[in-house]
C-alpha cells in the first residue's frame, strides 16, 4: 500500500494520523478507516467487518507493523465497525476499546473466548488514553447514534474523530477544504442522516459545549467522520459545531411517526 499525501492528515515525524483506503465494495456502506501513530505505537479506528480484514491487515503490517498495534478503537457496536474484531485480536496483542454496554453483545460476532479478555469496556464518561507519548481524549458521544457511543480527540494533530456524527451521504468528494461551501455540504449531505439517526437537542447542546471547550484549550482543525467527507479548517469546524448545536433531530422530530400503520406491505 502507498499512502498518498492527501490521506496523511497529519505527520510531524513522530505523530501521524492517516486515512487508509476505502475498502468497501458492492452494497457495503462506505467507511473511513483511520490509523493514529505516535512514536511507532498505533491505534486502529473502527476497522470494520470480515471482508475488510485481509486487505486492511496487509496495509497495517506495511505502514506500522501488527506487533506495534496497541489499541483498536470501536466507536460503537455496528457491524461496519466491529464485525471483524476477532481477526484483529487473534493476530495482534492489541486491546480493543468499546462502550461497556456492548461487551456481552460483541461475542455474537464470533469472538473467540481466548481473546475476550482484551476487549475492554469504557465507562460512559470516557477518559484519556496514552498512545506512545501522546494523550488521546476518548469523548462521550452517546445517542449519536448509538446509546453507547464514543468519539476521540487527538490534541497533537488537532483532529476530532466524530464516528457516525457528520456522516455525509454520497458526497462526491473526500474533503471539505477551507473556502469550500460548508453550509451546502451540511445541508445536502449531512443533515438527512443526522436528522434521522442522531439524538437531538438534548445531546447536541452539551456535545457542542464540550467541543468548544476542547477548541479553546487545544484547537480543532479537522473533523474526521467514519463515513464520507472529512471537514478541514478551523472555520469549517466551528460552523459545523454551530450548525449541529441548533439542529432538531431524532426524538425532536419523530413524534408524528408513532401512529397505527394503514399501509399494507407488498414485496415482489
Amino acid at each position: 500500500m502507498v499512502v498518498t499525501p492527501e490521506r496523511i492528515l497529519y505527520d510531524d515525524g513522530n505523530h501521524k494520523f492517516i486515512l487508509l483506503e476505502d475498502y468497501g465494495q458492492g452494497q457495503m456502506v462506505q467507511s473511513n478507516v483511520y490509523l493514529v501513530i505516535d512514536n511507532n505505537r498505533g491505534m486502529l479506528v473502527d476497522p470494520g467487518g470480515h471482508k475488510l480484514f485481509k486487505p486492511l491487515f496487509s496495509d497495517i503490517a506495511q505502514v506500522l507493523g501488527i506487533q506495534n498495534l496497541d489499541y483498536i478503537f470501536l466507536s460503537h457496536q455496528d457491524p461496519d465497525i466491529v464485525a471483524g474484531i476477532n481477526g484483529w485480536l487473534m493476530t495482534s496483542q492489541a486491546i480493543a476499546l468499546i462502550s461497556k454496554w456492548w461487551l456481552r453483545f460483541i461475542p455474537h460476532y464470533g469472538l473467540d473466548k481466548y481473546v475476550e479478555p482484551r476487549l475492554k469496556g469504557l465507562e460512559d464518561e470516557g477518559g484519556i488514553l496514552q498512545l506512545g507519548n501522546a494523550e488521546i481524549f476518548i469523548l462521550p458521544a452517546h445517542f449519536m447514534h448509538s446509546p453507547g457511543n464514543f468519539q476521540f480527540y487527538d490534541p497533537v494533530s488537532k483532529i476530532l474523530f466524530s464516528g457516525d456524527m457528520f456522516f455525509s451521504f454520497s458526497a462526491p468528494y473526500e474533503f471539505v477544504n477551507p473556502g469550500d461551501d460548508i453550509e451546502k455540504h451540511l445541508k445536502e449531505y449531512v443533515e438527512p442522516y443526522v436528522k434521522r439517526f442522531m439524538g437531538g437537542k438534548q445531546v447536541f447542546k452539551p456535545y457542542a459545549k464540550m467541543l468548544r471547550e476542547l477548541d479553546e484549550i487545544f484547537g480543532i482543525e479537522i473533523i474526521a467522520p467514519q463515513h464520507g467527507a472529512i471537514i478541514k479548517g478551523h472555520d469549517n469546524v466551528m460552523k459545523t459545531i454551530e450548525w449541529v448545536e441548533n439542529l432538531e433531530a431524532g426524538p425532536d422530530i419523530m413524534g408524528s411517526v408513532f401512529q397505527i400503520p394503514k399501509n399494507r406491505l407488498k414485496f415482489e
